[in-house]
Protein backbone atom coordinates (compact mmCIF):
# COMPACT_ATOMS: atom_id res chain seq x y z
CA UNK A 1 0.00 0.00 0.00
CA UNK A 2 1.25 3.10 -0.71
CA UNK A 3 1.80 6.01 1.66
CA UNK A 4 -1.01 8.31 -0.16
CA UNK A 5 -3.53 5.38 0.61
CA UNK A 6 -2.56 4.38 4.27
CA UNK A 7 -3.38 8.17 4.64
CA UNK A 8 -6.82 7.51 3.72
CA UNK A 9 -6.99 4.39 6.05
CA UNK A 10 -5.95 6.84 8.85
CA UNK A 11 -8.99 8.84 8.31
CA UNK A 12 -11.72 6.05 8.23
CA UNK A 13 -9.73 5.17 11.36
CA UNK A 14 -10.15 8.69 12.79
CA UNK A 15 -14.03 8.69 10.90
CA UNK A 16 -14.71 5.39 12.92
CA UNK A 17 -13.62 6.53 16.13
CA UNK A 18 -15.64 9.87 16.04
CA UNK A 19 -18.76 7.73 15.12
CA UNK A 20 -18.48 4.98 18.10
CA UNK A 21 -17.25 4.81 21.86
CA UNK A 22 -13.83 5.57 23.26
CA UNK A 23 -13.91 1.32 23.93
CA UNK A 24 -14.99 0.05 20.85
CA UNK A 25 -12.29 -1.66 18.26
CA UNK A 26 -13.91 -0.95 15.33
CA UNK A 27 -11.34 1.85 14.63
CA UNK A 28 -8.72 -0.69 15.48
CA UNK A 29 -10.08 -3.33 13.12
CA UNK A 30 -9.25 -1.10 10.10
CA UNK A 31 -5.93 0.12 11.25
CA UNK A 32 -4.57 -2.74 12.19
CA UNK A 33 -6.54 -4.86 9.31
CA UNK A 34 -4.36 -2.91 6.78
CA UNK A 35 -0.72 -3.40 8.25
CA UNK A 36 -1.63 -6.70 9.08
CA UNK A 37 -2.66 -7.39 5.32
CA UNK A 38 0.27 -5.36 3.92
CA UNK A 39 2.50 -7.44 5.99
CA UNK A 40 1.41 -10.44 5.13
CA UNK A 41 1.31 -9.76 1.36
CA UNK A 42 5.31 -8.82 1.68
CA UNK A 43 6.39 -12.14 3.57
CA UNK A 44 4.59 -14.61 1.07
CA UNK A 45 1.89 -17.70 2.20
CA UNK A 46 4.94 -19.22 4.86
CA UNK A 47 3.74 -16.28 7.57
CA UNK A 48 0.61 -16.49 9.79
CA UNK A 49 -0.29 -12.83 11.17
CA UNK A 50 -2.91 -12.36 13.87
CA UNK A 51 -4.48 -9.62 14.11
CA UNK A 52 -7.96 -7.46 14.70
CA UNK A 53 -9.59 -7.11 11.01
CA UNK A 54 -7.56 -9.66 9.64
CA UNK A 55 -7.52 -13.54 9.20
CA UNK A 56 -9.36 -15.16 11.86
CA UNK A 57 -9.83 -11.65 13.30
CA UNK A 58 -8.53 -12.11 16.63
CA UNK A 59 -5.10 -10.90 18.70
CA UNK A 60 -2.54 -13.57 19.82
CA UNK A 61 -0.05 -13.55 22.74
CA UNK A 62 3.70 -13.49 21.90
CA UNK A 63 5.14 -15.55 25.02
CA UNK A 64 7.66 -12.92 26.46
CA UNK A 65 10.91 -13.39 28.91
CA UNK A 66 8.81 -11.86 31.88
CA UNK A 67 5.31 -12.46 30.66
CA UNK A 68 2.73 -13.11 28.01
CA UNK A 69 1.67 -10.38 25.68
CA UNK A 70 -1.23 -9.66 23.97
CA UNK A 71 -0.16 -7.75 21.37
CA UNK A 72 -1.95 -6.07 18.50
CA UNK A 73 -0.18 -7.85 14.99
CA UNK A 74 1.85 -10.77 15.38
CA UNK A 75 4.01 -12.82 13.02
CA UNK A 76 4.63 -16.20 13.17
CA UNK A 77 6.04 -19.26 11.13
CA UNK A 78 5.38 -22.75 11.43
CA UNK A 79 3.53 -22.31 14.67
CA UNK A 80 6.53 -20.15 16.05
CA UNK A 81 6.29 -16.93 16.78
CA UNK A 82 8.46 -14.49 15.08
CA UNK A 83 7.54 -10.95 16.25
CA UNK A 84 4.83 -8.23 16.73
CA UNK A 85 3.75 -5.06 16.20
CA UNK A 86 2.31 -2.61 18.36
CA UNK A 87 0.24 0.48 17.39
CA UNK A 88 -1.10 3.12 18.91
CA UNK A 89 -3.10 6.18 17.72
CA UNK A 90 -3.50 9.11 19.96
CA UNK A 91 -6.58 11.29 19.98
CA UNK A 92 -6.03 14.13 22.18
CA UNK A 93 -4.57 14.79 25.50
CA UNK A 94 -1.01 13.74 23.79
CA UNK A 95 1.31 15.90 26.58
CA UNK A 96 -0.81 14.58 29.61
CA UNK A 97 0.19 10.64 28.32
CA UNK A 98 3.23 10.81 26.50
CA UNK A 99 5.96 9.77 28.97
CA UNK A 100 3.38 6.63 30.00
CA UNK A 101 2.99 6.25 26.22
CA UNK A 102 6.66 5.84 25.90
CA UNK A 103 7.45 3.71 29.03
CA UNK A 104 4.99 1.42 27.90
CA UNK A 105 6.27 0.83 24.83
CA UNK A 106 9.84 0.74 25.72
CA UNK A 107 8.92 -1.94 28.61
CA UNK A 108 6.67 -4.08 26.25
CA UNK A 109 9.10 -4.08 23.48
CA UNK A 110 12.13 -5.10 25.91
CA UNK A 111 9.81 -7.88 27.46
CA UNK A 112 9.33 -9.32 23.72
CA UNK A 113 13.20 -8.49 22.47
CA UNK A 114 14.84 -10.23 25.47
CA UNK A 115 12.35 -13.80 24.67
CA UNK A 116 14.77 -13.35 21.29
CA UNK A 117 11.43 -12.36 19.60
CA UNK A 118 11.40 -8.97 16.79
CA UNK A 119 9.22 -6.09 17.87
CA UNK A 120 7.93 -2.85 15.96
CA UNK A 121 6.61 -0.44 16.64
CA UNK A 122 3.29 2.43 14.79
CA UNK A 123 2.82 5.70 16.34
CA UNK A 124 0.15 8.22 14.92
CA UNK A 125 0.41 11.79 16.09
CA UNK A 126 -2.04 14.27 14.76
CA UNK A 127 0.19 17.19 14.64
CA UNK A 128 -2.70 19.39 16.82
CA UNK A 129 -4.51 17.73 19.28
CA UNK A 130 -7.40 18.72 22.11
CA UNK A 131 -6.70 18.27 25.27
CA UNK A 132 -10.18 18.10 27.04
CA UNK A 133 -11.02 18.43 30.69
CA UNK A 134 -12.98 16.09 33.09
CA UNK A 135 -15.92 17.85 31.20
CA UNK A 136 -14.67 16.91 27.85
CA UNK A 137 -14.31 20.65 27.40
CA UNK A 138 -11.32 21.50 25.10
CA UNK A 139 -8.78 23.84 27.33
CA UNK A 140 -6.12 23.89 24.74
CA UNK A 141 -4.44 22.55 21.52
CA UNK A 142 -1.78 21.30 21.53
CA UNK A 143 0.38 21.34 18.36
CA UNK A 144 3.57 19.10 18.41
CA UNK A 145 6.99 19.88 17.59
CA UNK A 146 10.47 18.62 17.67
CA UNK A 147 10.43 19.27 21.66
CA UNK A 148 7.94 16.96 22.12
CA UNK A 149 8.30 14.03 20.22
CA UNK A 150 12.11 14.81 21.73
CA UNK A 151 12.15 11.05 23.21
CA UNK A 152 11.93 9.47 19.83
CA UNK A 153 14.23 11.25 18.19
CA UNK A 154 16.89 9.95 20.78
CA UNK A 155 15.45 6.55 20.31
CA UNK A 156 15.86 6.60 16.47
CA UNK A 157 19.48 7.11 17.20
CA UNK A 158 19.84 3.88 19.88
CA UNK A 159 21.49 0.80 18.58
CA UNK A 160 19.14 -1.90 18.87
CA UNK A 161 21.59 -4.90 19.52
CA UNK A 162 22.99 -3.12 22.32
CA UNK A 163 19.85 -1.64 23.62
CA UNK A 164 16.80 -4.73 23.88
CA UNK A 165 13.87 -1.80 24.88
CA UNK A 166 14.55 -0.55 21.53
CA UNK A 167 11.94 -1.48 18.78
CA UNK A 168 13.45 -2.83 15.83
CA UNK A 169 12.15 -0.33 14.09
CA UNK A 170 9.65 2.44 15.20
CA UNK A 171 7.18 4.10 12.49
CA UNK A 172 6.24 7.57 13.45
CA UNK A 173 3.49 9.39 11.91
CA UNK A 174 3.05 12.79 12.49
CA UNK A 175 -0.07 13.72 10.47
CA UNK A 176 -2.20 17.17 9.86
CA UNK A 177 -6.23 16.94 9.72
CA UNK A 178 -8.15 19.95 7.95
CA UNK A 179 -7.58 22.99 9.30
CA UNK A 180 -10.28 24.03 12.52
CA UNK A 181 -11.43 27.51 13.94
CA UNK A 182 -10.28 26.42 17.68
CA UNK A 183 -12.61 29.48 18.99
CA UNK A 184 -15.68 27.71 17.20
CA UNK A 185 -14.94 24.14 18.51
CA UNK A 186 -14.46 24.31 22.52
CA UNK A 187 -15.80 20.83 23.26
CA UNK A 188 -15.69 17.11 22.90
CA UNK A 189 -19.04 16.73 20.60
CA UNK A 190 -18.55 20.22 18.51
CA UNK A 191 -15.47 18.79 17.51
CA UNK A 192 -16.98 15.63 16.46
CA UNK A 193 -19.67 17.01 15.29
CA UNK A 194 -17.21 19.41 12.95
CA UNK A 195 -14.98 16.27 11.26
CA UNK A 196 -18.36 13.75 10.76
CA UNK A 197 -19.52 16.63 8.71
CA UNK A 198 -17.08 16.35 6.45
CA UNK A 199 -17.69 13.94 3.09
CA UNK A 200 -14.02 13.69 3.08
CA UNK A 201 -11.74 14.02 6.28
CA UNK A 202 -8.48 14.82 4.33
CA UNK A 203 -5.27 13.60 5.84
CA UNK A 204 -1.81 14.36 4.86
CA UNK A 205 1.88 14.08 6.63
CA UNK A 206 3.08 17.06 8.51
CA UNK A 207 5.87 18.82 7.30
CA UNK A 208 6.17 20.70 11.17
CA UNK A 209 8.72 18.13 12.28
CA UNK A 210 12.36 19.69 11.16
CA UNK A 211 14.82 16.72 12.97
CA UNK A 212 16.81 14.70 11.63
CA UNK A 213 15.94 11.10 12.58
CA UNK A 214 18.47 7.76 13.16
CA UNK A 215 18.18 4.75 11.74
CA UNK A 216 15.54 3.15 14.41
CA UNK A 217 12.60 5.83 13.38
CA UNK A 218 10.92 5.98 9.99
CA UNK A 219 9.01 9.37 9.60
CA UNK A 220 5.73 9.52 7.41
CA UNK A 221 7.38 6.59 5.50
CA UNK A 222 4.46 3.64 5.61
CA UNK A 223 6.01 2.00 2.64
CA UNK A 224 9.65 2.05 3.62
CA UNK A 225 8.81 0.70 7.10
CA UNK A 226 6.25 -2.18 5.83
CA UNK A 227 9.56 -3.27 3.86
CA UNK A 228 11.89 -3.00 6.63
CA UNK A 229 9.74 -5.30 8.81
CA UNK A 230 9.57 -8.00 6.28
CA UNK A 231 13.27 -7.98 5.59
CA UNK A 232 14.12 -8.17 9.31
CA UNK A 233 11.51 -11.31 9.75
CA UNK A 234 12.64 -13.12 6.97
CA UNK A 235 16.23 -12.04 7.97
CA UNK A 236 15.05 -14.81 10.84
Amino acid sequence: MRNEDFLKIISKSFRVFLETSARSNKKLKILHGTIAKDIKESLGEEYTIHSLGYGNGKESKIKGRYMDKGVDITISKEEDDLGGVGVKFVMNNYAQNSNNYFENMLGETANIRTARKKYFQVLILPEKIPYYNNLKKITKWEKLTDNNISKYIKLSFDNEETYFHTPVKTLLLVVRFPDIDPDSITNKQQYKKHFLSMRNIEIVFSDNISATMGNQVILNDYEKFIKKVAFSIKSI
